[in-house]
């Protein structure tokens, strides 16, 4: 089916079995998946807490923003759920670029039958809202003011939206859920990482009716991920590196670090190791050389502690994490 306009949850969700989690409501869920249903990873690792609050927009219609620092899976575990209910799901990134009539729509000059005709052509939000469609806007922090308040009108759970060129009210597909990602809570960026954001309306803010937040895994779940991502790590490199990045993390909450290493920075890590065949190499590729001047001698003796090896000598001779 190449159009999921005519599909409605025909099943529900045991979700003891697909996210080891116990909710107290029924999860809906579809038979058959359709193109815009997200792939499942099954090297994903699900937070109960996050996914509980995800579980509870998709089966209640609830509008969720999800917030966390960046690199912690996010937008993944939104597509996530989405990919075990075979719910089709869409992402909008909201940079500058993103217009209110991208959103929308706008009139078209098109071609019908041999003749020219103007003709409107539905945004994304007005075409995702009129199908059983999860759609998560990331980057939300980062948003116009004029393509927010055009959200605004639809955060409601039964939010119409009205299209005064066209004197028409879109009515929301009963199917139809919205989610956002977000780097900081909506209330600016104090540790200045973020560069672009700002702090959201509030009264935008007080329409998201769960607000959850997703940090970085615990080291032995992001072991797991790493070793089952690549599977030829020595499972001795994949504890070096989880705990470098949680050394740094406390080194950056400190106010030591001015960057964070994400689990996204840990795979690209393991990547370019088996990529290079050198693992200190590939760590100052990867992280060591986006980090400042001034810092990188800490850095260093935190990689130090947890591997043994200084970053500012040749390591062309060095063993791989293989």
């Amino acid at each position: 089916m190449n159009d999921s306009i005519q599909l409605s949850p025909q099943a529900t969700c045991d979700t003891r079995k697909a996210f080891q989690l116990e909710v107290p409501w029924t999860v809906p869920a579809f038979r058959e998946a359709d193109p815009h249903v997200p792939e499942q990873d099954s090297a994903f690792r699900f937070v109960p807490e996050v996914t509980r609050a995800l579980l509870l927009g998709f089966a209640h219609n609830r509008r969720v923003y999800l917030h966390g620092p960046h690199g912690s899976g996010k937008s993944s575990h939104i597509e996530q759920v989405a990919a075990r209910l075979n719910w089709p799901c869409v992402r909008i990134n909201l940079d500058g670029h993103i217009t209110r009539t991208d959103l929308i729509g706008r009139d078209m000059v098109m071609v019908r039958d041999g003749k020219q005709m103007t003709e409107f052509v539905p945004g994304m939000l007005v075409w995702a809202m009129q199908r059983p469609m999860a759609l998560i806007f990331d980057e939300y922090d980062a948003g116009r003011p004029d393509v927010m308040f055009v959200i605004q009108r639809v955060l409601e759970s039964t939010g119409k939206l009205t299209l005064l060129d066209q004197n028409q009210v879109i009515t929301p597909h009963p199917d139809f859920r919205l989610f956002a990602t977000a780097n900081t809570a909506g209330q600016g960026d104090p540790s200045g990482l973020y560069a672009g954001t700002q702090a959201l309306n509030q009264a935008q803010l007080d329409r998201w009716q769960v607000i959850t937040e997703l940090g970085y895994l615990p080291a032995e779940q992001e072991e797991a991920i790493l070793q089952s991502r690549l599977p030829d790590l020595a499972a001795d490199s994949v504890a070096g590196m989880v705990a470098f990045a949680n050394l740094a993390r406390r080194a950056f909450e400190q106010g030591d670090l001015s960057s964070l290493i994400s689990l996204r920075t840990l795979v690209s890590w393991g990547e370019n190791a088996a990529l290079l065949g050198d693992t200190h190499e590939a760590m100052r590729l990867t992280f060591f050389n986006r980090c400042d001047e001034t810092e990188r001698p800490l850095v260093n003796e935190i990689y130090q502690r947890c591997f043994n090896v200084d970053l500012y000598q040749d390591s062309r001779h060095a063993s791989p994490l293989f």
